[in-house]
């Protein structure tokens, strides 16, 4: 009979952590760089929404900047 190898859980809940909150953390950043973008645009009375455009889509490099560092961090 064949034995399967027992499946390492050492880092199971340590790895769950981290990618619980990876939804979370990028929905934030994206909103805040927007939310930043949608200020800049009444401050400076912007007819066309370029800080929105600008910022959120800075959020989102940032976002997945911080998702890439966070999955280096996952251990197998």
């Amino acid at each position: 009979m064949n034995q399967q190898k027992p499946r390492k859980t050492k880092y199971a809940l340590k790895n769950i952590a981290i990618l619980s909150g990876i939804g979370f953390e990028m929905g934030a950043i994206i909103f805040l760089a927007a939310k930043g973008g949608i200020w800049l645009d009444q401050y400076y009375q912007t007819e066309k929404r370029i800080f929105t455009a600008i910022a959120t889509m800075i959020g989102v490099a940032i976002a997945i900047y911080v998702v890439l560092l966070q999955l280096k961090r996952v251990k197998y």
